[in-house]
């Protein structure tokens, strides 16, 4: 059994990866702003913890991971308002890079997307531009931190059944996966060592999700 901290525990990935860990047993903290949300968190089977994480220092982060085995950051602005996405889906993501390093919490995997990176493409009067840049700040930031650092970029996300069959990779050719099948994506690195230091790209496909994690 792992004990495993959520961050961004209110989204639509994060709810169904909390699902997934408490029901295989797994201890699960699950982060989220809104203190309305805390009684749906809780049905997940998580243990809810309500925290902004967009004005939280790095030391109030390192005591949610002390402790623990492990952490998912899927918590992101949602987009709409480039200044809040810096400091969400980049500055909050590296602070909570620093304090788990200082929490000795080693294993940390991050919630990205298909194609992330500093040569994105992405032009700058592109509304996704500030995302594109925020993440492949923080993914690089990840990276360098020394920790057991896994990178998942699923591909343009939707609410279909998950069928548990992934492509993973530059040959792809969808580029849609169900947020099913990127909780179970989540779920299965955190059991493989494996995916330890690397970056997968990943979108619906005919292979089975340990086998295509394989690589």
């Amino acid at each position: 059994m792992a004990d495993v901290v959520i961050f961004g525990g209110h989204g639509k990935v994060a709810m169904r990866l909390a699902r997934l860990l408490a029901q295989r047993g797994d201890a699960v903290t699950s982060v989220f702003r809104n203190l309305e949300h805390e009684d749906e968190v809780a049905a997940t089977g998580a243990t809810p913890v309500v925290l902004d994480l967009e004005h939280a220092d790095a030391t109030h982060i390192e005591e949610v991971v002390a402790g623990k085995d492990a952490v998912v950051w899927s918590a992101g602005a949602g987009g709409g308002n480039p200044s809040r996405t810096y400091a969400v889906d980049r500055d909050a993501a590296i602070r909570s890079v620093v304090a788990t390093a200082k929490a000795g919490t080693m294993r940390y995997v991050m919630v990205s997307y298909k194609g992330a990176g500093p040569d994105h493409g992405v032009p700058e009067d592109n509304p996704f531009h500030a995302y594109a840049e925020a993440k492949a700040a923080a993914d690089e930031h990840l990276r360098g931190s020394g920790l057991e650092w896994t990178i998942l970029g699923p591909g343009r996300l939707t609410d279909d059944p998950g069928t548990g069959r992934i492509d993973a990779g530059p040959d792809a050719t969808r580029d849609d996966v169900p947020r099913e099948d990127v909780a179970a994506v989540v779920a299965a690195v955190l059991d493989d060592p494996g995916t330890v230091h690397r970056t997968i790209d990943f979108v619906s496909g005919d292979v089975p999700i340990a086998e295509a994690l394989r690589g």
